[in-house]
């Protein structure tokens, strides 16, 4: 088996892995980029130069609401939360993604040799 390389996201992508996570309860930015990265079984690691100005945007949009407090480690953080509208957005991004992954699991499933 070869090793794993590094996996680039989709555009888009990184929104919807963002607002699942935060989904699964309150979280600061680097624990979102640590739960995808151990979810993912270390496929994907998200990088902060594109994980906050994402968290950012998604607060932006009133799809994340934030709010300070004390991480474990005693250190003040951003800990995010998925406003109402949030979680509707994860459930159409879901659906997309859902329609997406079915429609190119079905042209890699097609025979090389076969004519369109």
């Amino acid at each position: 088996m070869t090793p794993l390389q590094k996996t680039d996201l989709l555009q888009g992508t990184l929104d919807m892995l963002i607002l699942k996570i935060v989904a699964l309860g309150p979280v600061h930015g680097y624990g979102i980029s640590q739960r995808i990265r151990q979810i993912s079984k270390e496929v994907l690691n998200v990088q902060q130069g594109s994980l906050y100005p994402a968290l950012h945007r998604l607060e932006k949009r009133g799809w994340l609401v934030a709010q300070w407090g004390d991480s474990e480690n005693g250190r003040q953080a951003k800990f995010y939360q998925l406003s109402r509208e949030g979680r509707k957005q994860l459930t159409r991004e879901e659906e997309t993604w859902e329609r997406l992954a079915e429609a190119v699991t079905l042209i890699l499933g097609t025979a090389a040799n076969q004519e369109a």
